[in-house]
């Protein structure tokens, strides 16, 4: 029986490692004579650059750099400078997100249901809001994503990962994710870690789903992206039921003539398909109007008013979303 011995010598010097393997037959060899002496059947030689932690913190550095030295760079790093003291808007609809990227959570009595999952790096702040609010994050059972861009989809894999939390996005940016994974943003993320997941339910025009006792009917509204929703679905207070209005995506940072052109729409449809978002939705009946940003429903001075009021909700309006959507209706036939 014919044995083989695998040989494996390793020179090292200052600037590289090389790697010489030869596979002999017969008897193994002893030292550099035996190897010079026999026949090789088979040889591999590898060269490995050294690798140098020096550069690795330079690319790193770069990068972050880059990102933090955009005009929108500051959105992206540091979420805990971001942090809002978490609160309860109505009934059993609570917010936990940042000053700038809006998160919604629901409590539906068989878990929790929640809207967006904050921005590239949120994780620790989206959790400590959790705790905060009295829920344990472990409950989110569900998490709806607006839309396929990276500062809504930040704590996803943390959730996936550590909880099962079951994934929904909009049908055309589940495509998105598959086909064009750059028009995500993923690499604006200032954390460099931030990477794309599976989304179990791929979201339909129409479907109608029901988490606890929560049903939700969605809506695809493209034009911030194609694959954006809307989700309409009933809150309470134990007492009284509030028709909840949730719309996926009003910037039109990506409705710009040089976007639209580096995409391949130089007819500019996306335009064309936000008119029509807006108008196909505009009639719903919607008492409490949830944005996405804490800009589209003046988040932040509302609830201070609330503090100094807690008596006055002026989350409550049954005229805000129809103005909203007629006021980005306006803008968009300006851009």
């Amino acid at each position: 029986m014919k044995l083989y011995f695998l040989l494996c010598i390793v020179f090292a010097n200052s600037t590289s490692y090389k790697y010489t393997c030869r596979l002999y037959g017969g008897s193994p060899p002893h030292g550099s004579a035996a190897c010079a002496g026999q026949q090789p059947m088979e040889f591999i030689s590898v060269r490995k650059s050294k690798m140098s932690i020096k550069s690795d913190y330079k690319d790193y550095e770069e990068h972050r750099n880059r990102i933090a030295g955009k005009k929108t760079g500051k959105f992206f790093i540091n979420q805990e400078l971001r942090y809002v003291k978490p609160f309860q808007i109505y009934g059993n609809l609570y917010y936990v997100g940042g000053s700038w990227v809006c998160v919604h959570i629901v409590d539906t009595g068989e878990g929790l249901l929640m809207f967006d999952a904050g921005n590239c790096g949120a994780q620790a702040v989206l959790i400590q809001s959790i705790w905060e609010m009295g829920f344990n994050p472990a409950d989110v059972k569900w998490i709806i994503l607006s839309h396929g861009h990276v500062d809504h989809f930040g704590a996803v894999i943390f959730f996936k990962n550590m909880f099962g939390t079951k994934i929904y996005m909009g049908e055309p940016d589940v495509k998105m994710f598959r086909e064009h994974p750059e028009l995500t943003m993923i690499q604006e993320s200032g954390n460099c870690m931030d990477t794309l997941f599976h989304v179990d339910v791929a979201v339909k025009e129409g479907d109608i789903r029901t988490f606890g006792n929560t049903t939700v009917e969605f809506y695809l509204v493209p034009g911030h992206t194609k694959g954006c929703i809307v989700c309409f679905f009933d809150i309470t207070d134990g007492k009284e039921r509030k028709r909840a209005g949730y719309y996926g995506g009003f910037g039109f940072n990506t409705l710009q003539s040089d976007y639209l052109n580096e995409i391949g729409d130089s007819g500019f449809q996306a335009r064309k398909d936000y008119l029509h978002s807006l108008e196909k939705v505009r009639n719903q009946k919607v008492d409490l109007f949830m944005g996405n940003h804490t800009s589209n429903v003046d988040l932040l001075n509302k609830h201070e008013y609330m503090l100094k009021h807690p008596d006055e909700n002026q989350f409550l309006d049954d005229k805000a979303w129809k103005n909203y959507l007629d006021q980005k209706k306006k803008e968009l036939k300006e851009l």
